[in-house]
């Protein structure tokens, strides 16, 4: 094994990042551009990858991968691994690790620990009330009563972006309740935060607190935010429209209290603390935690960091974020769009041949997700198949060469928004006055 201390001379850092998705695409192509890096791996990656990482399919045994490549830092891309505990494994083994251990990674894996955590930080969220499976009809339909006519029910557990209903029909909220009762799992019903969504990455490393760009992301699956949830069909950064000291605000409101609790309860945190929020009224609160890069908007923060990455997630991971200098940004903007497969959200289908994005298309912005290979071409194997990422000067050019890219590439039955960022690029999107009622 390699040492794990600081950070490796010019050239000679390995880093293996693990997931598979279009976030571990961003993370490993931002990590193969930096001068420290000599060799990115990833763990199990996509074929959409192979041209700037070196892919391990194998994703079975990551701490045995860690030592075969004595690699200097690994990377957690998804929420599963690290709520598993696998970071907790690699650290035991001596391994610089980004991401939090087992038991802050539950401030994305239970809603109940997030919300408890929030309530004795002062961090302002949404009330919410739990239903556990076998609570009796009468005492459902008391609850659903309480927080109509605008109904906002989620699995109290990991759904990946899709464990949330939001309807006014209440009848929807029912059967969701009633859907996740019988897969044995606990409900939350929330109220709901009215006003426009803001995601913050936050570097965190026990009490230092280090904010990314705003971005706002697109969970619903059709333009003008109708159909279903789904992961992420889309998003943008910066926010032309948060005010001028809104990344403040939530740092100083919401991440730092956060920080500073868990430190306290003895259960500090270590990596990306994502808070997605609503900027209502009375300023930001609290819609959920998540203990991890968020996808897709870690694809367009990304494109816009001029910083080395690797310096930023190795001082993270080692425990020296205070004396990491300022984070460099590039100016304008960056957004991305999803391809997502026929029939997604709710049955993608698999095998549609994808032409027009090759591995190696990093730099046209194409970020592959649920990829294969077959016969040498790249096939569709999930749901969000890629996205691509276009940068500008204004949110209006970024969107436009996001937009012309996506053009030039054909999946059958394949379906995006078109609407990403356009309130954004209309001047449409207001923040409630605070006081407001």
């Amino acid at each position: 094994m390699r040492p794990s201390g600081g950070l490796a001379r010019l050239g000679t850092m390995r880093i293996l990042v693990l997931g598979s998705g279009a976030r571990e695409h961003a993370l490993a192509y931002s990590l193969s551009r930096d001068e420290s890096v000599s060799e990115v791996h990833v763990s199990p990656g996509n074929p959409g990858m192979k041209a700037i990482a070196t892919l391990h399919p194998d994703d079975s045994n990551p701490v045995g991968l860690a030592q075969e490549l004595g690699v200097d830092l690994v990377v957690i891309g998804p929420e599963i691994p690290l709520v598993a505990g696998v970071g907790d494994e690699l650290r035991e083994a001596g391994f610089a690790v980004f991401g939090p251990s087992k038991a802050a990674a539950q401030i994305e894996g239970s809603k109940a620990f997030a919300k408890d955590v929030m309530a004795r930080a002062g961090v302002r969220t949404a009330s919410a009330e739990s239903l556990q499976p076998g609570t009796w009809d009468a005492e459902i339909e008391a609850t659903l009563d309480r927080f109509g006519p605008r109904f906002v029910v989620k699995d109290d557990g990991l759904a990946a972006g899709k464990g949330v209903v939001v309807t006014d029909d209440r009848a929807v909220a029912r059967a969701h309740i009633d859907d996740v009762h019988a897969a044995g799992n606990p409900v939350l019903l929330e109220s709901f935060l009215d006003g426009p969504e803001v995601s913050l990455f936050c570097l965190v490393d026990g009490e230092t607190v280090v904010p990314l760009i705003p971005a706002q992301d697109f969970k619903r699956v059709g333009e003008g935010d109708t159909g279903p949830n789904t992961g992420g069909m889309g998003a943008y950064t910066p926010l032309p429209w948060l005010p001028e000291d809104g990344v403040q605000r939530i740092v100083d409101e919401v991440c730092i209290p956060v920080a500073k609790q868990m430190a306290e309860d003895g259960v500090p945190y270590s990596g990306l603390l994502y808070a997605g929020l609503a900027w209502t009224s009375n300023g930001p609160e609290v819609i959920e935690f998540n203990c991890r890069f968020g996808d897709p908007e870690t694809q367009p923060v990304l494109q816009l960091l001029d910083t080395p990455l690797a310096g930023v997630l190795n001082a993270v991971a080692n425990g020296t974020l205070a004396e990491l200098p300022p984070l460099q940004w590039k100016d304008g903007y960056a957004l991305t769009v999803v391809l997502a497969a026929e029939g997604y959200p709710e049955s993608a289908k698999k095998g549609g041949v994808i032409t027009g994005a090759e591995a190696g298309s990093e730099d046209r912005g194409v970020r592959a997700a649920g990829v294969a290979e077959k016969d040498g071409a790249l096939v569709a194997a999930g749901g969000r198949v890629l996205n691509v990422v276009g940068e500008g000067a204004t949110l209006e050019e970024a969107r436009e060469k996001a937009y012309a890219t996506l053009a030039t590439i054909d999946l059958p039955g394949g379906h995006f928004r078109k609407d990403i960022a356009l309130a954004a690029v209309e001047g449409k999107i207001t923040v409630p006055g605070e006081g407001q009622a």
